[in-house]
This record gives structure tokens, sequence and C-alpha cells, in this order.
């Protein structure tokens, strides 16, 4: 059971990185720094198409790789 749990969290992590990359950044250069919190904060800058899919991908992938550690590691202790 552990062999498959390893094999899974390793396609898992590998995807959260690939995801992670292929996002782009929300802020560029200084004058994002400073106002984009701001934006963000108060919802002036809404994701939607793909930007909205990564995002929503990167949060199903991010939790999916906790259960997995987590199971991970109770398997390994026993």
């Amino acid at each position: 059971m552990a062999v498959v749990i390893k094999v899974l969290l390793i396609i898992v992590s590998l995807g959260l990185i690939a995801i992670v990359l292929l996002q782009k950044g929300k802020s560029a250069g200084l004058s994002g720094a400073i106002s984009g919190g701001a934006e963000h904060l108060f919802g002036k800058q809404k994701a939607r198409g793909l930007d909205l899919l990564l995002s929503r991908l990167t949060m199903v992938l991010a939790g999916l790789f906790i259960i997995l550690s987590l199971l991970l590691a109770y398997f390994v202790k026993e």
C-alpha cells in the first residue's frame, strides 16, 4: 500500500510543480508589489478562463498532496 501511495505522491507533486509554473505572476515588478495587494484585496482583478482553472487545479493538487503525505506517514509508521 505504501508503494502505491508513494507513486501517487510523486505524480501529484510533479503535477503541482507543473501547474504552479504554468500560472502567470500576480504582480509585475515593484509597481505590482505596491498596488497588487490592494487590487487582490478588494476584488478588482478577477481570474477567468485558464487562470481560474489553473488556480482551482492548484488547490485540488495541493489538497491531494497533503492527504497523500499524511497517509504515507501513517502507513510507514506501522
